[in-house]
């Protein structure tokens, strides 16, 4: 069964680390990610973010047993469980799917996992128009034709990823 779990920042290597010395070796871990760049004066800089951001998920056949979700409550670096994923099992596998199927070979989100829809608001999270605000006027494979302000720009789909605001 699959759990949705809030861990404190930077305490990842822990999490799974207890989770694998009280549970065993067949707990599995999915943290999707996206690689971010953004134009620092002259450089682009890459960083890794996580989609979820401080949640992952987590798959082991006795997660459905309460005994075991109290067992583990008070793991170093776990927050908490969210609630209610038991009756949630359908609706995680479906986004876990749809992640893997929008993954690149490096198993990073691509930009094709995003919803895109005309006339709405994004915001650029990578690339050199990072943390600003527009809309989608024209959209294929390759390309996205946007109205930022009073400017229209054609920017590439690969090289940019940008989110609903």
């Amino acid at each position: 069964m699959w759990a949705v779990i809030k861990i404190e920042k930077g305490k990842l290597a822990t999490i799974k680390n207890e989770f694998f010395s009280k549970l065993g070796n067949d707990v599995k871990f999915y943290i999707p990610k996206i690689k971010l760049n953004k134009l620092c004066k002259t450089k682009v800089l890459t960083k890794e973010s996580y989609l979820l951001g401080d949640y992952l998920l987590c798959f082991h056949k006795d997660l459905s047993k309460n005994s075991v979700i109290a067992y583990l409550k008070y793991c170093k670096g776990l927050k908490y469980f969210l609630g209610n994923f038991q009756s949630s099992q359908n609706e995680i596998e479906r986004f876990i799917s749809k992640c893997q199927e929008n993954e690149d070979k490096d198993g990073y989100i691509k930009q094709t996992f995003f919803n895109l829809k005309n006339n709405y608001k994004f915001e650029f999270i990578s690339g050199p128009f990072t943390n600003l605000i527009f809309s989608i006027l024209y959209e294929n494979k390759f390309h996205v034709e946007a109205l930022m302000g009073k400017y229209k720009l054609t920017v590439s789909k690969q090289k940019n990823l940008f989110r609903p605001v």
